[in-house]
């Protein structure tokens, strides 16, 4: 796809670093919890951060600091 949208996501939200660790198994299950909130915010009240919470739930399965940090 080529184009650009507007999004309050930072750009580092896009770019993948697969040397930075794992979160540890709790912080993970509320990592998800998190991002479950936001895709309910999203959907029904605030779609211009659909793009960013699209983005974190590609990374639920295996969050790392760096998805925690955004």
């Amino acid at each position: 796809m080529n184009g650009s949208t507007k999004t309050p996501a930072a750009g580092h939200l896009f770019n993948v670093n697969k040397d930075t660790r794992k979160l540890p198994k709790g912080t993970t299950q509320l990592f998800h919890h998190l991002v479950t909130k936001l895709l309910y915010l999203s959907r029904c009240t605030r779609q211009v951060i659909h793009m960013a919470v699209a983005i974190l739930c590609t990374r639920v399965k295996l969050p790392d600091y760096e998805d925690y940090k955004s």
